[in-house]
């Protein structure tokens, strides 16, 4: 667990941008004085859940000083941008979800990555066959227009109270006087250290002196403490329309490259004109009934409320709370498995393709495929896709296709405030580490969000609406979800994991709803992930337990994966009380705070 004094520091950063403005500053806390990391806590006064305490901290200073749940997520999205280097940052883009109390409505923001203008579907192809993924990862090629900052700058315009410039303090500060290294920071710097010593500019920030980070160590980053005042001066122009984009599109041209490495490292086409060109979607959420609840989360570009959302209405004609937990399982792997063959079908970014969300959402549809499962026998994967646009019972239409790969990094934070509002915000830079470019006196690494993109159609012959083309947003299956009660907020959740995070929320919410685990038991609960694959993923909790055997009875088949997704969630308590959960053990454990953890303030 991170134990981190510099928590202290964003504090008092946030505190003197508070009082400058004649807002009202939370004193600060003695030094030595921040909690260890602990996975749920429950107060009044707002909630904060993200994977790193420093970055908790920082969404609960601005709590404290009067802000709201968006200026908070921001403020905590800005600091995990330093903290969590490899999943998020400016140099990504995500997907932002808002319950508004005063209106009681869900709203969301499409912040994703955008293709440049002269995409088109063979960007990853050379002599009409695709290039490995790993070269397309470690490559400008990969770099899609960065739309975190966008995304930042439409929440706070949209519904916060607080300027960017405000809420970028607390990272800055973070950024220049360093957080505490700890074991995930420098596992994930030792997992891309190959790719990193090819970059000299991300070679001498992440491993310094040609080294890795020392556990206990102070961890510095002058150079995007320096990015963040610029942005906070002139605003999120200084990059799609000023220096700092410049700067992105020099190294995706040319990626700066050790002129010793003997990687192979594409260029990219990005231009000036395609970040002038970026816009964040201020566009309507996913929305489906479950258990009397109304579950709201991303449409596409992200393919997470349509997948989530089909699965849970195949999974609600089924009582989940009275089955054995062999046929709990059975029915969430099935249904997993049918919502995929579905996505890879008809779910892309639906400024080019026809995406039929209201359909794929009917109940009408998801009986049609749901009549599929039988609770003695195991679906074959890959599965044929529906067609939500004319349903026929127990049928598919056209040739299976396979589910293409996606990484598994990202990250997910959740935030409630004292009036109610609640923001679910996934954001990515893509793989652990991105494209491993960091932008040269910048301080941020590079999305490699394209290779989301499928490098050819996923089998030949099947539509594919996830091709790259010009401006389009690639798949994402990024789920950050909000569950209201007669409009009510009664939690939110998302996770980071990829693919896997459409599984990791659905497994959150049905274990939740329908199986009554509390909520941070809910997301420690060992996982499974089935994706339209031969075989589903489990977590050694699953793999190792008498479970598999009954399952593989009825004809599953699994592969293990030590670790899937990273969750975190916020939920209102029946007597006022927020709570906040976030993992116990994955990725080292998550960060859940609260304004008030001790009653009524």
């Amino acid at each position: 667990m991170r134990r981190t004094a510099t928590r202290q520091l964003a504090l008092v950063a946030l505190a003197g941008a508070l009082v400058s403005t004649g807002a009202a500053a939370p004193p600060p806390e003695p030094a030595g004085a921040a909690p260890a990391k602990v996975p749920v806590a429950a107060g009044y006064g707002g909630a904060v859940a993200s994977v790193d305490a420093d970055a908790s901290a920082a969404g609960i200073a601005v709590l404290r000083s009067g802000g709201n749940a968006v200026d908070a997520a921001v403020a905590t999205a800005a600091a995990l941008g330093v903290t969590e280097p490899y999943s998020a940052g400016i140099g990504g883009g995500g997907y932002f979800v808002y319950y508004d109390a005063k209106s009681r409505r869900v709203q969301t923001i499409d912040g994703r990555e955008t293709a440049p203008a002269t995409a088109t579907e063979t960007l990853f192809q050379e002599n009409g066959v695709p290039i490995p993924f790993e070269q397309g990862q470690t490559s400008g090629r990969s770099v899609g227009v960065p739309g975190t900052p966008a995304t930042w700058k439409t929440a706070l315009d949209a519904w916060g109270t607080r300027s960017l410039g405000q809420m970028l303090k607390p990272a800055e500060k973070l950024a220049r006087d360093g957080f505490t290294v700890d074991p995930t920071f420098r596992a994930q710097t030792e997992l891309n250290q190959d790719r990193f010593k090819d970059f000299p500019d991300t070679a001498k920030l992440f491993l310094p002196g040609g080294a890795l980070p020392v556990v206990g160590s102070t961890f510095k980053n002058p150079d995007l403490a320096a990015t963040y005042a610029e942005l906070g001066r002139k605003g999120t122009g200084a990059l799609y329309r000023g220096p700092i984009g410049e700067d992105i599109v020099r190294a995706v041209r040319k990626p700066p490259v050790d002129p010793a490495a003997t990687r192979v490292v594409r260029s990219g086409d990005l231009t000036t004109g395609d970040l002038r060109a970026y816009g964040t979607k201020r566009q309507a959420p996913t929305e489906v009934g479950y258990r009397g609840l109304d579950v709201y989360s991303m449409a596409p570009s992200s393919s997470g409320g349509t997948t989530v959302g089909e699965a849970l209405n195949i999974l609600e004609r089924t009582d989940l709370s009275k089955l054995s937990e062999t046929q709990y399982l059975h029915r969430f792997i099935e249904a997993s498995r049918i919502s995929f063959a579905d996505r890879g079908r008809w779910v892309g970014d639906p400024a080019a393709e026809n995406v039929p969300t209201r359909e794929l959402l009917s109940q009408r549809f998801a009986d049609s495929r749901g009549c599929l499962i039988s609770p003695d026998r195991t679906l074959t994967s890959p599965l044929a896709p529906g067609d939500p646009r004319h349903p026929a019972a127990c049928g598919g239409s056209g040739q299976a296709a396979p589910t293409t790969y996606e990484g598994e990094n990202t990250t997910h934070l959740t935030v409630a405030d004292r009036w109610g509002n609640v923001v679910s915000y996934t954001l990515t830079i893509e793989s652990t580490g991105g494209s491993a470019i960091t932008v040269p006196g910048r301080g941020f690494l590079l999305n490699n969000e394209l290779t989301d993109f499928s490098f050819a159609p996923a089998a030949p012959g099947v539509p594919d609406p996830n091709l790259p083309g010009p401006g389009k947003r690639p798949r994402s299956s990024m789920s950050p979800t909000i569950v209201l009660d007669h409009g009510r907020p009664v939690l939110a959740v998302g996770s980071p994991g990829g693919a896997t995070i459409i599984t990791t929320v659905l497994q959150t919410l049905i274990g939740h709803l329908d199986r009554g685990l509390p909520l941070v038991d809910a997301i420690a609960a060992p996982r499974a992930s089935q994706r339209n694959q031969t075989t589903t993923e489990l977590e050694p909790g699953l793999w190792n337990s008498p479970l598999r055997g009954r399952l593989e009875a009825l004809g599953q088949g699994f592969r293990q994966n030590p670790e899937i997704g990273a969750a975190t969630g916020v939920q209102r308590l029946p007597d006022g009380r927020w709570l906040a959960a976030a993992e116990t053990t994955r990725r080292g454990g998550g960060s859940a705070m609260v304004v008030h953890p001790s009653g009524k303030p």
